[in-house]
């Protein structure tokens, strides 16, 4: 048997290029290859952290389903769902917390670096923090364990979660038996996408290229990136810029390197960054269109996350059965 493979995704959010490099190409092409059996889920509940208006949760909860979908993730050969559709996961997230010891929350990063923030800028330690925030890491390890999953492709700042998903399966499985499975990290490499400014791209920063833009606006947010005052027949080192950097996310090995060669001999950054929409553009257009197309047929998308869940329920069910009987509640 093919082994279990999990990837969620959060709906905070329109999705942009930082989202796409980082987590949706890759899981895509993971999916695509066939190696694992593959689960991809909406993490709406733990949008709830952040997130208390219901028109665009609900609104941001289609836009993630439609962006994996057209950038060619096949719900026919893979199961995706929502998060809160599968109500065994916060039955489970429960129990689960009975075995999770305090400061492993404590420790947590997202928790760790809210602190820090507080603290920096002289406010009470734990302003801002709810329990959701607090016990992230548990509803994470609920979404994990339930579907006794072997795989949970993360970036190095999600580690943590899949160390404490163990941790947890471990303390349960020290008073009752080999229950849960312990599941591993496939720590993915992803780079740091810049954005417009040159930080690292985020809606805090304000400085993202959304994916699904219209030509005209993605042509505008390329031309606001951020270059020097060099005119353009002086050679220029490609990997001080930020449009070079973004272009070989894009590009083909030999345009990259025709595009090197032209900055050492002299290119205008209206040039540089006219090359840049032509690749990115290239590789955007036609989900582009998928995507409005599914987000102008909703229950098309609904049926489809309905189908998900449809999938996982009967074997969530059953493992949650196995695990009360173990503890003595059933």
């Amino acid at each position: 048997m093919k082994k279990v493979c999990l990837t969620g995704i959060k709906p905070t959010g329109n999705p942009h290029l930082g989202n796409y490099l980082g987590a949706i190409r890759p899981a895509v092409r993971m999916a695509q290859s066939g190696e694992f059996s593959g689960y991809y889920f909406i993490a709406d509940y733990h949008s709830l952290n952040a997130i208390h208006n219901s028109k665009e949760l609900n609104q941001y909860i289609y836009e993630v389903a439609a962006t994996w979908m057209a950038f060619g993730l096949d719900p026919n050969q893979v199961v995706l769902y929502q998060q809160s559709h599968i109500p065994e996961i916060l039955e489970l997230n429960w129990i689960l917390a009975c075995f999770t010891a305090k400061g492993h929350m404590n420790r947590a990063h997202a928790y760790k670096a809210c602190v820090q923030e507080n603290e920096a800028n002289g406010r009470d330690p734990d302003q801002g923090v709810n329990m959701g925030l607090y016990t992230y890491p548990i509803l994470m390890s609920a979404d994990i364990l339930f579907l006794q999953s072997d795989i949970v492709p993360v970036g190095s700042d999600q580690l943590q979660h899949i160390e404490i998903a163990r941790e947890i399966a471990q303390s349960f499985n020290a008073i009752y038996g080999n229950i849960f499975k312990l599941p591993k990290a496939l720590a993915q490499d992803v780079p740091l996408i810049p954005g417009l400014d040159g930080r690292k791209m985020s809606k805090s920063y304000q400085n993202t290229i959304p994916l699904f833009s219209s030509e005209k606006d993605l042509k505008k947010l390329i031309n606001k990136i951020k270059t020097d005052s060099l005119p353009p027949e002086v050679p220029k080192n490609p990997d001080d810029s930020l449009i070079f950097t973004l272009y070989k996310f894009f590009a083909t090995p030999e345009e990259v390197e025709t595009l090197r060669a032209w900055y050492l001999r002299g290119i205008g950054w209206g040039d540089a960054k006219a090359q840049l929409f032509e690749v990115l553009n290239r590789e955007l257009m036609v989900p582009r269109q998928r995507y409005l197309e599914l987000l102008n047929n909703k229950s098309e998308i609904d049926r489809i996350l309905k189908e998900g869940a449809d999938r996982i329920r009967p074997k969530a069910q059953e493992f949650l059965k196995k695990i009360k009987k173990t503890i003595g509640v059933l």
